[in-house]
C-alpha cells in the first residue's frame, strides 16, 4: 500500500474523530441514524415499515456496531478495489460514497427474506395445528379458534385468523373466510388445506381421518424440503459472493501480465478508464442480481 493510500485512509480517520468530538455531546451515528429512519418513514411504502418492525421484534435487526462495521467495510473496500484499478484518490472516494449509499437497500432485502422465512413458519404452524385441531372438534371454525387461543400463533397471521372467524360467523359460512386466507398467504399448503376443508364441510365426508392424515405428512415432507433448500441456498450464496469478490480483483492479474509501467501508460487512455468502469459496475450488478435473487426466491414453495 502505497504512502498516499495510508496518508488518506488516516485522513479519514482524523476527519471523523473531530467531528464526533465537536458533536456537542451529540452521538454521530444516532443522528445519522435518526435522519435514516425519518427519510424511511416518509418515503418507504407501509409493508416495509411493518417488515422491519417485525424483524426488530424477532431480534435479527443489526445492532449499532454491526451497521457501523458494514459501513467501513463497504467504503474501505470500495476505496481500495477502485484505487487499485485507477490509482486516482477522487475516483476511489466516489466509489466508496456509492458502496455506503447501497446499504439501505441490501438492508432492504435482508428484511424481507427474514420476514418471508418467518411468515412462512407461521402459516406452517397454522396449517398444522388447524388440522390437529379439526381431528378432535371436527369443525372447522372451532379449530380456528382452538388455535388462536393456544397462543402458538404471532401476528399478523394471528389477526388474520380471528378475522376468519368473525367472518365465519358474521356469514354462516366458511368459504369467505377460506378465500381471504388463501388470497393473502398464497402458499399451497395453505389452498390444499382449505380445499381440503372446504370439500368436507360442503360435501358431509364422514370419514376424514385418513383424508387429515395425508395432508399432514404432505405438509411435513414440504417443510423438510423447504429448509433443506434453504441449507443448500445459504451455501452457494457464500460461494457465489466469494467469486463475486475475486473477480475485483482480476485488475491484479492484467497488472501482473503487462507490468505496473504498460498498466498506468494504459491509464492515461479514457476508453481504457470507460472499461475499467464497466468491469466495476458489470461486476457489482452481478452481485445486487444474486443477493436480490437470494433473498426475495426464499424457496418457500
Amino acid at each position: 500500500m502505497s504512502v498516499t493510500v495510508i496518508f488518506f485512509i488516516c485522513s479519514v480517520i482524523v476527519i471523523f474523530i473531530l467531528v464526533y468530538r465537536s458533536a456537542n455531546g451529540e452521538n454521530v451515528y444516532k443522528y445519522v441514524s435518526d435522519r435514516t429512519a425519518f427519510i424511511y418513514d416518509r418515503f418507504a411504502p407501509y409493508s416495509f415499515k411493518t417488515i422491519r418492525d417485525k424483524v426488530k421484534d424477532l431480534g435479527q435487526e443489526y445492532t449499532t456496531h454491526q451497521y457501523i462495521v458494514q459501513v467501513v467495510s463497504f467504503a474501505l473496500g470500495a476505496a481500495v478495489i477502485s484505487y487499485l484499478y485507477f490509482y486516482n484518490l477522487i475516483i476511489s472516494v466516489i466509489y466508496a460514497i456509492i458502496a455506503v449509499c447501497f446499504i439501505p437497500y441490501l438492508t432492504y432485502l435482508r428484511c424481507k427474506r427474514i420476514y418471508s422465512e418467518f411468515i412462512f413458519e407461521q402459516i406452517q404452524i397454522y396449517t398444522t395445528n388447524t388440522i390437529m385441531e379439526f381431528a378432535t372438534t371436527q369443525s372447522f371454525v372451532k379449530a380456528l379458534e382452538g388455535v388462536y387461543e393456544s397462543g402458538v400463533l404471532e401476528d399478523p397471521v394471528k389477526t388474520d385468523v380471528k378475522v376468519m372467524i368473525d367472518m365465519s360467523y358474521e356469514n354462516g359460512t366458511i368459504d369467505q373466510s377460506l378465500s381471504f386466507m388463501s388470497t393473502k398467504y398464497d402458499f399451497y399448503m395453505v389452498k390444499n388445506m382449505h380445499q381440503l376443508f372446504l370439500q368436507i364441510t360442503n360435501e358431509g365426508a364422514k370419514d376424514t381421518a385418513e383424508s387429515l392424515e395425508n395432508m399432514s405428512q404432505d405438509i411435513d415432507m414440504l417443510v423438510e424440503n423447504v429448509y433443506r433448500d434453504r441449507l443448500d441456498r445459504a451455501q452457494f450464496h457464500k460461494k457465489f459472493l466469494q467469486f463475486g469478490i475475486i473477480l475485483y480483483f482480476m485488475c491484479m492479474l492484467l497488472q501482473f501480465l503487462l507490468g505496473s509501467e504498460t498498466y498506468l501508460e494504459m491509464l492515461e487512455r479514457w476508453y481504457v478508464q470507460l472499461l475499467l468502469h464497466a468491469i466495476l459496475i458489470v461486476n457489482t450488478f452481478f452481485l445486487l442480481k444474486g443477493e436480490k435473487y437470494y433473498n426475495e426466491n426464499v424457496g418457500a414453495e
